[in-house]
Formats: C-alpha cells, sequence, structure tokens
C-alpha cells in the first residue's frame, strides 16, 4: 500500500528524445487528456453498482462477526488483523506493478477499463484526486465482490457450531478484503496534500496507513526485476511499452 513513487517495479530509463515528450506532466499532457476521455458512462455504472454491493455486503457480513464475537477468539483476531495487512499491501502491490507494466489500453474489456487508470496516472499523478467516491474505488469494490459473497453465503448455511471454528479465519478474510478494498482510497490521499481529515495525517504520520511494509524485502531480493526478466524472456513483451507510448503522446 505505498504511494505513487513507492511502487515496485523498475522505471524506464529515458533517452534524450523521450525525455523531452515526457516533460509536459498533469492534466494538460495530451496522452492524459486522451486517457481521460475514455471513461465512459457504462464504466460509471459498473463502478456505481459494484461499489453499492461491496458495501452492503461489508455491513451484512460486519453484523455477523459482531454478533458471533467472543473475548477468547482476540489474539487470533489480532493476528488476522496483522496477516491481513501484510498479504494486502502484498496483493496490491502485485496488481500495481502487474497494470504498470503489461498490458494495454487497446485490450479488449479489461484495457479501457482496468488499465487505462494506470497509464493517467503516470502522466496525470494528481488526477486521482479529482475522482470521486465511485471512481476511485470501484474497481478494487468489484475485484472483492467474490469473497465477500462466499462469506455472507458461509454466515447463511453454516451452523453455530461451525462458524465457531471457522471465526478466526473469517475474521482475517475480512480484514484482508477490506484492506484490499481502500487501497486506491489510501493511494488518493497519499496525493492529496491539502484538505484531508486529521485523522486520515494521523495515520499517514504513525505509517498505519500507506506504509511501504514489504517494499523493502522484496527489492532487496529483487523480487520485480526477477518477475519481469522472467515474463520478459517468456513473451517477449517489454516492460511498461504502453505506459511510454502513452507518456510520449504530445497533440
Amino acid at each position: 500500500m505505498a504511494g505513487t513513487e513507492d511502487w515496485p517495479g523498475q522505471q524506464p530509463e529515458l533517452d534524450e528524445d523521450e525525455a523531452t515528450y515526457c516533460r509536459r506532466w498533469g492534466a494538460q499532457h495530451a496522452g492524459a487528456r486522451e486517457l481521460a476521455a475514455l471513461y465512459s458512462p457504462g464504466k460509471r455504472f459498473q463502478e456505481w453498482c459494484c461499489v453499492v454491493l461491496c458495501f452492503s455486503l461489508v455491513a451484512y457480513n460486519l453484523v455477523h462477526l459482531l454478533l458471533l464475537a467472543r473475548w477468547e477468539h482476540t489474539p487470533l483476531v489480532m493476528l488476522g488483523v496483522v496477516a491481513g495487512a501484510l498479504i494486502a499491501d502484498f496483493l496490491s502491490g502485485l496488481v500495481h506493478w502487474g497494470a504498470d507494466t503489461w498490458g494495454s489500453v487497446e485490450l479488449p474489456i479489461v484495457g479501457k477499463a482496468f488499465i487505462r487508470p494506470f497509464r493517467e496516472h503516470h502522466i496525470d499523478p494528481t488526477a486521482i484526486t479529482r475522482h470521486d467516491f465511485i471512481e476511485t474505488n470501484g474497481d478494487n469494490c468489484l475485484v472483492t465482490l467474490l469473497p465477500l459473497l462466499h462469506m455472507a453465503y458461509t454466515f447463511r448455511t453454516q451452523s453455530p457450531e461451525a462458524l465457531e471454528q471457522l471465526y478466526p479465519w473469517e475474521c482475517f478474510i475480512f480484514c484482508l478484503i477490506i484492506f484490499c478494498t481502500f487501497t486506491n482510497q489510501i493511494h488518493k490521499w497519499s496525493h492529496t496534500y491539502f484538505g484531508l481529515p486529521r485523522w486520515v495525517t494521523l495515520l499517514q504520520d504513525w505509517h498505519v496507513i500507506l506504509p511501504r511494509w514489504l517494499n523493502y524485502p522484496l527489492e532487496k531480493v529483487g523480487f520485480w526485476r526477477r518477475l519481469e526478466d522472467l515474463i520478459q524472456g517468456l513473451t517477449g513483451e517489454k516492460p511498461r511499452a504502453d505506459d511510454m507510448k502513452w507518456a510520449q503522446k504530445i497533440k
């Protein structure tokens, strides 16, 4: 759950001509304007549906977890919170690295819907601060729908005795879902330099949100570089080629 500047993976090396093309970052960059224009009413509708469904299921599952809570669950629940945060940190980094490094906006379905925001963000890093709650969190809510539905189904179909045994595991899954759901919101806050609520700035100052928990060990062992080399060797695709194409647009 690190900031844009701290997301894993190598940055592309620019020659002199590429650097000239890429100097005009921001909302007025030609690539940024074109990418922003690809945000469609259909995409907006999908995000609204996902946000409403996601938070309805979060509320449903939270109520059941609270009703089943026991003091003796506390140690395992606390462990689940920490594990959920760490795994969400890795998964969000993996997804961000993958969307940053591979794929194209021209890909059917996923290109305009899911890769486009990553390309826009690299050209216009503050664009995310102009996105409302729905646009910021819609895709993350989509990703978490299946595990939330499975959890709700478990609460509806399992016996009280079975739920007692499953409780620590369900708490872990719930925490993992919550952290994954809000990674984009936390990312947005990292680029919002004015007007944040005091409780958000306190969490940032205390490194509760946006810490680089797993960046150091993964970078230390060359995890991202080795993974890029492996994929490039298998597919022949050059990392961040599509990213550079959009950055070089000048009109």
